[in-house]
């Protein structure tokens, strides 16, 4: 059985798919889903077509538009990361003697039935170092996914994140201090973004204070912060907590010329209809005090490729937006 400081490493090898602000949740989502098997005492190994639908709404729920049709891939290629010390694959040898970058088809993993999981020493410690689990699931939601999306991912998956406090312990403090490190984040950018949106949503205009305190207003990176977003205003939105939760989520975008709210077919307002979160699909968000700090056409285009889920609702013409 490896040690906790063995597994974290080998966890810190997973090669990522975000070079040049690429946001591709795929590995990161199979291995926090294979750990919630774990957790539950479930199988080391399991076949592709038992987890393929779990992962496909995972996918489809926390990655970009496309993400879902090709969850095969992490299955397959997670067996290379580290030269196999993340991921282990069962099946007919002719399958997997392929070289790597023959990926099989969906079909072919179901109809062969390929199983894969972690190899049993990872396996095993996962099992029985009391809050390693934990540990490596935070570290890999802190280093692929914003806070906005973290619990629900967790909640989704029925992962208990509880118990991380015994490994940490028994680790040297330089590496708990490795393994908790995010990228550094400039302690103003918050406060920069809400005054230069004046202390409101710039979708809804909420402003609420308790006192001389905003209250719910957020500042949301536009380029996620973890994957090479900047700190600075044209990447940055004045949000209220519910909005940056939507943006998160790909619900809305914010088109680069007019800089309208533009809204996913996948949103879906229920009974509230128009007069719900849709009132503002196609509106201007309240601009910043200076032309300077609208945000940026390139953070934009990130948003609209990684996290905006498509299609775009059809466009409201202005003669509807001003009877509203």
């Amino acid at each position: 059985m490896k040690s906790a400081i063995e597994v974290l490493d080998a966890f810190e090898n997973i090669r990522r798919a975000q070079r040049a602000g690429v946001y591709a949740p795929h590995k990161p989502l199979l291995i926090l889903l294979a750990m919630a098997r774990v957790q539950r005492g479930e199988p080391r190994l399991v076949a592709f077509m038992d987890i393929d639908e779990p992962l496909k709404q995972l996918l489809a729920e926390f990655g970009p538009s496309s993400a879902a049709k090709s969850r095969h891939y992490p299955f397959w290629h997670l067996a290379t990361d580290g030269s196999g010390a993340l991921w282990e694959l069962s099946g007919p040898r002719e399958v997997l003697k392929r070289p790597a970058g023959a990926t099989p088809s969906l079909t072919e993993l179901r109809v062969h039935r390929i199983r894969g999981g972690f190899p049993i020493d990872i396996d095993d410690a996962l099992r029985r170092v009391p809050g390693l689990l934990q540990a490596v699931a935070s570290r890999v939601l802190d280093t692929y996914f914003p806070l906005t999306l973290q619990g629900d991912i967790v909640a989704s998956l029925g992962l208990d994140l509880n118990g991380q406090r015994e490994v940490r312990e028994a680790m040297p403090l330089t590496t708990v201090d490795a393994i908790g490190q995010r990228r550094h984040r400039n302690p103003g950018f918050r406060e920069r973004v809400l005054r230069a949106y004046e202390y409101r949503c710039c979708v809804c205009g909420f402003d609420l204070r308790i006192g001389l305190t905003p209250a719910g207003l957020e500042a949301a990176h536009i380029q996620w912060h973890h994957v090479g977003g900047p700190d600075i205003e044209p990447n940055g939105l004045s949000l209220c907590s519910l909005h940056h939760k939507l943006f998160d989520l790909g619900a809305f975008t914010v088109e680069p010329s007019e800089h309208r709210v533009v809204f996913s077919q996948h949103a879906i307002s229920g009974g509230r209809g128009i007069a719900g979160e849709l009132q503002f699909h196609g509106r201007a968000i309240h601009p910043p005090q200076h032309a300077d700090l609208l945000p940026a056409p390139e953070f934009l285009a990130w948003n609209l490729k990684n996290v905006f889920k498509a299609p775009a609702r059809q466009a409201v013409p202005a003669t509807a937006r001003a009877a509203r």
